[in-house]
């Protein structure tokens, strides 16, 4: 029995440290996370689910952080002909009742020019910019590299019209979007 209670305090331990949330107002942000890109990389992505509560819509308009140069709300799209595009967004709408993610392949956060190397376990603090809910503190946890074969293949993206500074369109392939 005692081996048994052990077992589940530690699922449940390890449970609350793979799913951080924030709550603020009628705005859940659920796991805030970037996958643990190649030490050199200049660039990564960041993802989460949020989820309005709320019977008023609210949209996501910016990302302040500490950890790369530059940060900002994108969308990935692959094409008819399997070409990958990423393209800077304004804004995206977060509905009322509605779970918006910030997913491989769609939304997401790019920090570009990253200050540091980004390691497994790490948190690093950021601020969404919400429209309604104001400024909301959330914590990026760095998970585990994507594994070969998950992910967009960025060698296939054009990043023609994407500023990623001094270091080129290349920076982007290790964050694993």
């Amino acid at each position: 029995m005692k081996t048994l209670l052990s077992l589940l305090a530690s699922l449940t331990l390890a449970t609350q440290l793979w799913a951080h949330e924030v709550t603020v107002g009628d705005l859940q942000i659920i796991h805030p996370h970037i996958p643990q890109p190649a030490a050199s990389a200049k660039a990564a992505g960041g993802f989460m689910a949020i989820v309005n509560t709320g019977s008023e819509p609210d949209r996501l308009i910016g990302i302040e952080s500490d950890i790369a140069a530059k940060s900002e709300v994108h969308e990935s799209r692959v094409d008819a002909n399997g070409v990958g595009t990423m393209e800077h967004l304004d804004a995206i709408d977060i509905p009322p009742g509605k779970t918006v993610s910030l997913e491989h392949g769609g939304y997401h956060i790019m920090f570009m020019g990253l200050a540091e190397t980004l390691t497994e376990g790490e948190m690093h603090k950021a601020t969404l910019i919400f429209e309604r809910a104001g400024r909301v503190e959330v914590e990026f946890m760095i998970d585990p590299p994507i594994g070969k074969g998950k992910g967009h293949d960025h060698s296939k993206m054009d990043h023609s019209e994407m500023d990623h500074g001094a270091e080129g369109n290349d920076a982007h392939a290790a964050h694993g979007d």
